[in-house]
Formats: structure tokens, sequence, C-alpha cells
């Protein structure tokens, strides 16, 4: 369970989100600008709110209060990025366990990442480079890398929307089969409602800093 309450000042706006997540799909919504991706920032250690807490299954990774504010390093949290932040140097394989800190490729880290791969249907790609593959490909690859990670969080920002309709549909069931398997917490940022609609057991939109639970309730757009 996540649990975050949490202010940052930004320069026309102070953005205040006060919510708990569990074991489920947590969809933000709302204007580019709004503050959505300084949410998903503040929870990675990315960036520090001005005051709050951030709590991750009853450990407190920050805290304005008890001055604590765990390292990125320290808080086990995926981050999905738009643009996957893939290496392009690297094989498929390698960008994959580049996700878990001071990897090597010991027989059971090996099987790890091939777990991952095959659950997310990429198996085939381990030795292939990014430039190699399709962007439907790319979002599976920056999944897995996120998932080796071993998180209590995952973190989507607005990873879906560079992808063909097609794509998208399927890599949206794609994300509800592997959420309900690892059974953590997610918390996406979209600009699409429907996908919000379709992923999101919760939903919450964000404009001006200023939060609204659009569901359980509904989704009034």
């Amino acid at each position: 369970m996540v649990k975050v309450q949490l202010q940052r000042k930004l320069p026309s706006f102070t953005l205040e989100v006060d919510f708990t997540v569990d074991n489920h799909i947590l969809a933000i919504v709302g204007p580019s600008g709004a503050g959505k991706t300084t949410v998903l920032q503040c929870l990675a250690g990315l960036q520090t709110p001005s005051q709050g807490e951030i709590i991750i299954n009853d450990k407190t990774i920050f805290s304005s209060e008890r001055n604590i504010n765990l390292p990125v390093r320290k808080r086990r949290i995926g981050y999905v990025f738009q643009d996957y932040a893939l290496f392009p140097h690297m094989t498929i394989e390698k960008n994959v366990l580049y996700g878990k800190p001071r990897q090597t490729l010991a027989s059971h880290q090996s099987m790890g990442v091939t777990e991952i791969l095959e659950i997310l249907q990429i198996a085939h790609l381990r030795q292939r480079f990014p430039r190699q593959i399709s962007g439907g490909e790319k979002q599976r690859v920056a999944l897995a890398r996120a998932l080796m990670t071993e998180p209590e969080l995952l973190l989507l920002d607005e990873s879906l929307s560079a992808l063909d309709p097609d794509t998208r549909a399927l890599l949206q069931q794609e994300l509800l089969k592997v959420q309900q398997q690892w059974q953590i917490p997610f918390i996406m940022v979209t600009h699409d409602p429907r996908e919000a609609e379709i992923l999101g057991s919760q939903i919450l939109r964000i404009d001006k800093g200023v939060q609204e639970v659009l569901k359980p309730f509904y989704l009034s757009f």
C-alpha cells in the first residue's frame, strides 16, 4: 500500500495531493503542466516535496516533519518513462539486467531476466538492440527493466502515448495482466481519459495542483 500526502511549490501554483493506493492501478489525468509528472518524480525521489509524507508498505521514504528523504536507489520504485530511456548500445537482455543494481550475469539472475522476458513475450529479442525493435517491443523492454528492480511500486509516465492505437490497446491489456500477476501498486500518468477508465481502479484528476477523485465514483469528462 502507498500513502501519499505532499505539497510541492511550483512557479505558478502549489501542487497538493493526498491519496492512498492499494495493489491496483491509479491513473492520474489532467491538462499539461498540471503537476501530474511532478507527483511521479516526487515519489521516485527525482524531486523533493516542499512538505508532506510518502509511505510504501509501512516504510516512510519521505517525511518533511521527520527529516526523512531516502535516495532514489533505496526506494524500490520502478519507473517507465515516456521515451522508454533504453540504452542504444546494449542488447535487450542487458538493458533489462541494468534494472537491477550491481547486477552481474550470474545464473540465478539470468533465470530472473529470462522469466520476465518470457512473461512479456520478448524473450526472442534478448540479443537484439533497441534500434532493431518496434515501439511496442521497446515499451515491453522498459517495463521488464522496471520490474527487474523488484519494485514495491511501479510508475508509468505516459508510457503508451507514442504507440499506434492497436499496439496501445494490446499493451493496455498486458499492463492489466502484469499488475495482477505482480500485485503491487501501479501509478500511471495519461492524457487519455479512456485509457484511464480502462486501466485505473482509481482515477485522480489534477489541475493547477488541485486534485479531484473521479473514480471509484465516476469519470466525468
